[in-house]
């Protein structure tokens, strides 16, 4: 993100252990409470085109079509 060399999937396993955001920041240095925002749009973005992807599959190999 935003040209950092922190993966989403990392900022987002230190938010799901209980990291508050300030020790995340801290930790990571270079991001800001805007980046870790983004992090999360991101990767609920990616989630919500992931599902749509695996809704459409299944709509289209369904055998009551």
């Amino acid at each position: 993100m935003r040209g950092l060399r922190i993966t989403v999937y990392d900022v987002l396993e230190y938010l799901a252990s209980n990291m508050t955001d300030a020790k995340t920041l801290d930790d990571f240095k270079d991001p800001t409470r805007e980046d870790l925002k983004a992090y999360i749009a991101f990767a609920a973005d990616r989630e919500r085109k992931l599902m749509t992807i695996a809704n459409d599959y299944r709509f289209r190999t369904s055998p009551s079509r």
